[in-house]
């Protein structure tokens, strides 16, 4: 039987080449999409490319759908091998170049982590019975450099005056997440690893980045597979472990 993949944000950016990539390595491909249409778009794209890819609706924050998506996964497939928690916001009162933490609202806080952080807690949860079922059951949290305390804390960092601290906040606690969810995967066939894609061109990224999409998606890609990662519980970039 196929390994099935599910990548969250699908409809775009790191969400759709990662979703390519997995297709064309013979993973099946749950695209997730809050928009229906743009999953529409991008799921006939990569059929068009001979794809085995399918659109499944969600909007991370609404747990009901979650439970919904759990379900149908369960139902025709009866596992889930890969879960690319890939879907994350930059909300626009955070400029990148300047530091939020003495004005951020409590609203903004709030909803970078209501998507960056809870509702991926929400959603690994509730499909880890289908992840433990796999025989090589894959999860990889799209993180962020900027996620780096290591990094933030650092003067000599070229990152060092990047700090909307929503975004780092929240990419940090995800970071969390994975050192705590791996170490209590001990011994299964799980393993979880944070990912940073890198700087990427992206609606996030700008066009200003130095990487391209292809080169970004790469680290999940990696991350997810069986025969190209023993890493569990790490911060990974390109295969190469980056400082929490």
């Amino acid at each position: 039987m196929k390994r099935i993949a599910l990548v969250t944000g699908a409809n775009k950016g790191l969400g759709f080449e990662t979703a390519r990539q997995l297709g064309a390595k013979g993973i099946k491909v749950l695209m997730a999409s809050r928009d229906k249409s743009k999953g529409e778009t991008a799921v006939e794209k990569l059929k068009s490319e001979g794809l085995d890819v399918e659109l499944v609706q969600l909007e991370a924050t609404n747990s009901s759908e979650i439970k919904t998506l759990k379900g149908y996964i369960e139902s025709q497939y009866g596992k889930l091998d890969i879960l690319v928690n890939n879907a994350g916001i930059m909300h626009q009162d955070e400029p990148l170049g300047t530091n939020t933490s003495e004005n951020i609202s409590s609203s903004t806080l709030q909803n970078t982590f209501d998507v960056n952080f809870f509702s991926v807690v929400n959603l690994t949860q509730e499909l880890l019975p289908l992840l433990k079922k796999s025989d090589a059951g894959r999860v990889v949290n799209l993180s962020s450099i900027l996620g780096s305390n290591t990094v933030q804390s650092d003067t000599e960092s070229p990152y060092y005056s990047v700090k909307p601290f929503a975004y780092d906040a929240s990419k940090a606690a995800l970071n969390s997440f994975t050192v705590h969810l791996a170490a209590a995967l001990e011994g299964t066939n799980v393993k979880v690893n944070s990912a940073h894609p890198g700087w990427v061109k992206t609606d996030l990224g700008t066009d200003g980045a130095p990487m391209e999409v292809v080169d970004g998606a790469k680290t999940s890609v990696g991350l997810s597979l069986e025969e190209e990662t023993d890493f569990n519980g790490k911060f990974i970039h390109m295969g190469e472990e980056v400082a929490w």
